[in-house]
């Protein structure tokens, strides 16, 4: 099977040089790279650079280090910084959990020394831990409003303060609140994250998040459509089903 030229010239513009036939199963990876790199990257209103955060985001929760080694080399040949591309992988970590998030950070960081990066990279927190409980509320109360941490004070015993306390003061106190990328892009790539994991409740409570970052829905929809080759149809397409059905609706109707 023939590559077609756009395909061949953006993974030129990505990898650095020409697509080389795979020995083994040539027509699985033509047919890959025609749709991604000759179809998907040329659809919708994203430029290359966000593109490839996208693409670490997406393979990074599913945890494909592999490919999320390849894809930190192309994120930087599109432009991003390396203080970037491990925010879009720290961005992650409070989705996943630790040990996918550890897993990924080390990838990308094998990745990153290949290509000649010192490391460790200069920090990025901007908030110290006693004070990250206000900053994370402040975020939070913004694109998500109270519902959320009023949901989950029904919780027994201790749990109804400290479950509402460690996604305030964690989640948004510790990741949100840091360097690197701006508010709209963590909520965008949080999307995908939240697609690319299945986690349908939440991700419709992370759109509607996302639209008053800033992003739109034709933003939020390329992101998915850039996401869907690696996360599959399925998860795809009911992260798009979202976008399709999307009303204008309270973002914490998820957890009512």
């Amino acid at each position: 099977m023939e590559l077609t030229q756009n395909a061949r010239e953006t993974y030129k513009r990505l990898f650095g040089s020409d697509p080389a036939p795979d020995a083994r199963d040539p027509e699985l990876l033509a047919i890959l790279q025609n749709q991604i790199f000759g179809e998907v990257f040329s659809t919708g209103v994203l430029d290359d650079k966000l593109r490839e955060l996208i693409t670490v985001t997406a393979i990074a929760s599913l945890g494909q280090l592999p490919q999320l080694k390849a894809h930190t080399r192309a994120a930087l040949n599109a432009g991003n910084s390396p203080l970037e591309i491990r925010e879009a992988v720290y961005n992650c970590a409070p989705y996943l959990g630790w040990p996918r998030a550890l897993n990924a950070a080390g990838a990308m960081d094998e990745a990153l020394a290949a290509a000649g990066v010192e490391l460790p990279l200069e920090d990025a927190g901007t908030v110290a831990a006693e004070g990250r409980e206000a900053a994370g509320a402040a975020i939070q109360d913004a694109l998500y409003g109270g519902e959320v941490r009023e949901a989950f004070s029904k919780l027994p015993g201790c749990f109804g303060e400290f479950v509402p306390h460690l996604l305030t003061a964690d989640f948004f106190g510790y990741f949100a609140t840091r360097r690197g990328l701006d508010g709209k892009t963590r909520e965008l790539l949080g999307v995908v994250t939240l697609a690319a994991i299945g986690a349908k409740a939440q991700l419709k409570a992370h759109i509607s998040g996302a639209l008053k970052a800033g992003c739109s829905l034709l933003e939020l929809t390329a992101a998915l459509v850039q996401a869907l080759p690696y996360i599959g149809f399925p998860a795809g397409l009911d992260a798009l089903l979202l976008i399709a059905r999307y009303d204008g609706g309270a973002s914490n109707e998820a957890y009512r």
